[in-house]
């Protein structure tokens, strides 16, 4: 396979693909990089389509880039249902599409290990809520360790390009990247323990006071199942992006926003040529100026809202460059066989009703799709904790103080996991759990006092933004009725 679409210049970005490797795709030579994943090794080589749905046999191919959807789950070393957008690609790699439906093998050779981890602290997500949470815990005292099931560490703070606003205490001025290298640097000081390739099984009850949790840890020969005891659990996983239903929706080059930043940001492989972004929020308008530093044409934005719903300085980055944003507007459809060829938008009237003959045509190979997130907190329903809606956010999520723990004592949230918000709530959430643990376990009552005051007031700094009143109003609510819930 000859093609590649690596970016080899970036005006922001040094891309440290490590040394080269050659696996195999279906008999095929293809040549990787061992910092890569196998999918974006196999899209670098232009590869688009990874499996097949089960019932229609239609086209699928990358769409979140986190191991949170399914069109990416491929048979590799004989094993199915792997999935191929977070597993690392190594040298010698056997990859193919396991058709409509994945077979088991008849044997598999894997050397599985088990191992036994007592800590103070468990948190389940590296991300910023996550090492927030390892940062403060670790510095006030205790023995912390992070689990999160990606090889690189920081969740969604490595594909981040843009400076950050806020204060100096949450990185303003730093890109996202950036801060992702200094947190993980200051939670490793505190000498607490990061295990990447690291995934979530579940939660199986306490033992001698302790929260049992099951993990397995990948290696290159096989795995390690982790059985950890922690007094307290932080849940810090963050989100997955909402999906939109338009004709050729599943199609190869439908791409979540957030996908997309993975390949160009993360793995430096260029996602396509032309682009539609649906969705003029923050996430879209960030993602339309970092596809135009990948060397992506961005043909239009487009939002069904009749004003554009992210900040007018991430507009004006695109309107300055001439790129149309067409608000009252929605994709209609997504055309071509294999993969995107064209998309078709309408206008939309005050009742988001389609105006006919309206509809503009364009020629793109990638649409992506910026249309909001959703919490990811199912770990916590599955442990046991209770959930409200909230409908400031439009979503079940769980019960929590204003310290972040649940209704099961000792186990806590972090970040979007307990609402969607930004990375700096993220991280000042996770210090607030973490010195909330470190406040049960009797550590240093001073410097606890003084990081809690310190949170609370850049919290209420941040919420009074037009776009996090409703956060604030639901966080409130949250509270209220956790209190009630131990009343009863």
């Amino acid at each position: 396979m000859k093609s590649d679409l690596r970016i080899e210049d970036h005006p922001i970005l040094e891309f440290e693909r490590g040394k080269k490797i050659t696996f195999h795709f279906e008999g095929k030579q293809v040549e990787g990089y061992e910092n890569e994943s196998i999918a974006a090794a196999l899209f670098a080589s232009g590869v688009k389509v990874f499996s097949h749905s089960k019932r229609f046999n239609n086209p699928r191919g990358w769409f979140c880039g986190i191991g949170k959807c399914c069109s990416c789950l491929m048979r590799v070393d004989g094993i199915p249902n792997v999935r191929t957008c977070v597993v690392p690609v190594r040298e010698g790699m056997q990859v193919e599409r396991q058709g409509q439906r994945a077979k088991l093998p008849s044997h598999a050779e894997r050397d599985v290990e088990r191992e036994e981890i007592d800590v103070q602290a468990l948190i389940i997500g590296g991300g910023p809520a996550g090492l927030g949470a390892g940062i403060t815990a670790g510095q006030l005292g205790l023995s912390t360790v992070i689990i999160d099931e990606n090889h690189n560490y920081g969740g969604q703070l490595i594909k981040q390009t843009h400076q950050f606003f806020g204060s100096k205490e949450e990185y303003a001025g730093l890109r996202g990247f950036e801060i992702a290298d200094i947190m993980y640097g200051e939670f490793m000081e505190t000498g607490g323990v990061y295990l990447n390739e690291t995934s979530a099984v579940g939660y199986y009850g306490k033992k001698n006071n302790k929260h049992i949790y099951i993990a397995y840890q990948r290696r290159e020969d096989g795995y390690t199942l982790l059985e950890i005891s922690a007094k307290y659990i932080v849940v810090t996983t963050g989100a997955f992006e909402n999906y939109l239903s338009f004709p050729g929706n599943d199609l190869p080059g439908v791409y979540s926003a957030g996908g997309v930043q993975t390949l160009m940001n993360v793995y430096g492989v260029r996602p396509g040529k032309k682009a539609l972004i649906v969705g003029a929020g923050n996430i879209g308008l960030i993602v339309g100026y970092q596809l135009l530093q990948a060397g992506v044409e961005v043909k239009a934005l487009i939002d069904a809202l009749p004003k554009i719903g992210g900040y007018l300085v991430h507009a004006s980055k695109l309107k300055r460059l001439g790129i149309p944003i067409y608000t009252s507007h929605t994709i209609k459809n997504a055309r071509g066989k294999e993969s995107v060829e064209g998309a078709t938008i309408v206008e939309l009237d005050k009742n988001m009703n389609p105006v006919k003959g309206t509809e503009k045509d364009f020629e793109v190979d990638l649409i992506l799709i910026a249309v909001g997130l959703s919490a990811s907190n199912k770990i916590l329903s599955q442990i046991g904790c209770k959930n409200t809606y909230v409908k400031e956010m439009e979503a079940w999520i769980p019960i929590h103080n204003e310290y972040m723990e649940t209704t099961i004592e000792g186990i806590y949230l972090a970040g979007d996991a307990g609402g969607i918000a930004e990375a700096s709530t993220a991280m000042l959430e996770g210090k607030l759990a973490g010195a909330a643990i470190a406040e049960r376990e009797g550590c240093d009552r001073d410097n606890i006092e003084t990081v809690k005051k310190t949170v609370f007031g850049e919290l209420s700094q941040i919420r009074e933004s037009e776009f996090l009143r409703a956060i604030e109003k639901s966080k409130k609510r949250c509270h209220r009725k956790w209190e009630e819930i131990k009343q009863e």
